[in-house]
């Protein structure tokens, strides 16, 4: 693990603490749709079960860790779209964009669903969120997320996202982007996928598709970019590209949580000073999968 992520030293803080954090598995963590259950309630039902849930943020009713429980997709709350697992940071992304009701969305890197379904949920399935998902094989899985979960204010579509036509024009837009996945290695678990080349590919793939996630945004718009890994090359770098290139601003971030700023350095590259706003989650320091997080806004 050290020699995977030794070019991180200089940026990471804690190091070591970071590297033994890689030899813990992921912790499960529940959503709790309030599109079909109240917290409340469902919190009584899994009581009864035996079944202790912790709360991950103290203003945030539906989002909890289950610490004793493996298995969650095995519970009949779980076929009936009364929870969703899905790691904290994954649902931070969501929340920090935080899409009114009755706005218009756009989520276009949409599978499997976690994220178009908490939107739904945050809009009361009011509005129009369109899940863009480019691969057709996956639109069975996202289908399915989405009708488990009672979500009904949502159109699929199936285009490149660095291509999404710009035929309409959307409130808020969330560019969760394919990417390399350092965030969800884990030493017994998951394993690196992308590397060398294939990352360079990649960053120019972002680089085209905050182009075009920015360019959907109606005037005062807001749109979340987003990765689960920790290279600065598809994070601040893509960012950065993006203050070159176009008239956008970079809002401030408040999670209440333990995050580090994004950087303006790294390789000797320089990054514009404004992505101190951007955020930056590890491991050791919030016990879910690495993320990284911009708030994004379109100036009138």
């Amino acid at each position: 693990m050290k020699l995977i992520f030794d070019a991180y030293r200089e940026f990471i803080p804690d190091f070591e603490d970071f590297l033994e954090s890689l030899n813990r598995p992921i912790p499960t963590h529940l959503r709790i749709n309030r599109l079909k259950i109240e917290p409340p309630l469902l919190i009584r039902a899994l009581r009864e079960k035996s079944i202790q849930l912790k709360k991950s943020l103290a203003e945030d009713e539906t989002l909890f860790w289950a610490p004793d429980l493996a298995l969650p997709g095995n519970l009949i709350e779980y076929y009936l779209g009364y929870i969703h697992t899905q790691t904290l940071t994954s649902c931070l992304a969501s929340l920090i964009l935080a899409p009114q009701p009755e706005s218009f969305v756009l989520d276009l890197c949409a599978a499997p669903g976690g994220k178009t379904a908490h939107l739904a949920q945050l809009m009361h399935n009011s509005g129009l969120i369109t899940a863009n998902e480019l691969f057709r094989d996956r639109h069975g899985l996202l289908n399915t997320t989405l009708a488990r979960l009672g979500v009904l204010n949502t159109v699929l579509t199936a285009y490149p996202a660095q291509e999404f036509p710009k035929h309409c024009f959307f409130d808020y837009v969330l560019a969760d982007v394919p990417c390399s996945g350092e965030g969800r290695f884990r030493a017994h678990s998951e394993k690196l996928r992308v590397t060398g080349p294939r990352k360079t590919k990649l960053a120019e793939l972002q680089k085209r598709t905050i182009l075009r996630g920015f360019d959907l945004l109606k005037e005062k718009g807001i749109m979340v970019y987003a990765t689960c890994t920790y290279d600065p090359q598809e994070n601040e770098a893509v960012v950065d590209y993006l203050l070159k290139n176009r008239e956008a601003e970079l809002l401030p971030i408040q999670t209440g949580l333990a995050v580090e700023p994004g950087l303006t350095e790294w390789q000797k590259e320089h990054y514009d000073r404004a992505l101190q706003k951007t955020v930056r989650f590890y491991p050791h320091r919030l016990d879910s999968v690495g993320f990284f997080l911009a708030r994004i806004g379109k100036p009138s």
